[in-house]
């Protein structure tokens, strides 16, 4: 191994994100989800909050010197509501229902952790989710799509055709802004030009 292609860890277990960095040529070279807490803390803010599981995701990956820690965390919000992963179907159905109709904030925050420390980068798009009948709510929860998933959905999935718009970054909302991630990576030191 040359010192000019350092180890990549993902500390993701989204098969989403390791989608997201196969679009950019990447192959972590070990995937090591971190087990953190994710509660809220009181008053704190969606954005804030993002930003901070984050942090603390990408201190809780085991990185050996001349490595290079790639995490990220997706964080749904109405207003200062913070909507994480729903815990049954019932949460779910409640998460939807407060969405329908509505326009919402995603928001993904990105942090890479090398020897030179941790950059992170912080992406806000808005997205609106069509009014949804109790069919078609119904519908979808059967599919179980929901399972896993910062407020009960995601894009790319069957719900994406309850999203008739969005302002921002598809790949963000997706859970990995790929154009910031591979800014953040080169940054580090990850050789980009090599990786496709």
């Amino acid at each position: 191994m040359t010192a000019a292609t350092p180890r990549l860890i993902l500390g993701s277990g989204s098969p989403r994100r390791l989608e997201l960095l196969a679009q950019l040529g990447i192959t972590p070279d070990d995937v090591q989800p971190p087990d953190v807490d994710e509660t809220p803390l009181k008053g704190e803010t969606p954005r804030r909050y993002c930003e901070r599981v984050t942090r603390d995701k990408a201190t809780a990956v085991p990185r050996q010197p001349g490595e290079i820690a790639l995490v990220a965390d997706t964080t749904v919000a109405l207003g200062r509501r913070i909507f994480g992963k729903p815990k049954d179907r019932e949460e779910a159905a409640a998460f939807l229902g407060l969405l329908s109709g509505r326009r919402h904030r995603v928001i993904t925050s990105v942090v890479v952790a090398s020897d030179a420390g941790m950059t992170s980068r912080t992406v806000e798009s808005v997205v609106r989710m069509k009014r949804l009948s109790d069919q078609e709510l119904e519908s979808y929860l059967d599919t179980n799509d929901w399972q896993g998933k910062a407020g009960a959905y995601a894009i790319q999935g069957p719900a994406g055709a309850f999203i008739p718009w969005i302002s921002g970054s598809y790949t963000a909302i997706m859970g990995l802004p790929v154009h910031e991630t591979a800014m953040l990576l080169a940054a580090a030191g990850f050789p980009m030009s090599e990786a496709h």
